[in-house]
């Protein structure tokens, strides 16, 4: 992250979220998966689980974040910007 925090968040919304992964392999850096296959944060990216669905992204992140959220067959991705 750079000092002036992320350039944006990605926000997941796991009530429409069926564990498909497409997520997780544009964003590996940001995202892994949980032992039922839903995209959680990579380790170090959050503070504690309740911020687990807002997930910090660089800049470098935004361009494959933008295609996740576009080819997420569920609209279960939503980037939010400061």
């Amino acid at each position: 992250m750079n000092a002036g925090g992320p350039a944006a968040r990605l926000h997941i919304d796991w009530t429409r979220c069926d564990g498909r992964g497409l997520c997780t392999e544009l964003l590996p850096e940001a995202l892994g998966r949980d032992e039922w296959g839903y995209p959680v944060a990579a380790p170090g990216r959050v503070r504690s689980g309740r911020d687990a669905t807002d997930v910090p992204l660089t800049g470098a992140e935004l361009a494959a974040a933008m295609d996740a959220e576009n080819l997420c067959p569920l609209l279960a991705l939503r980037i939010i910007r400061p």
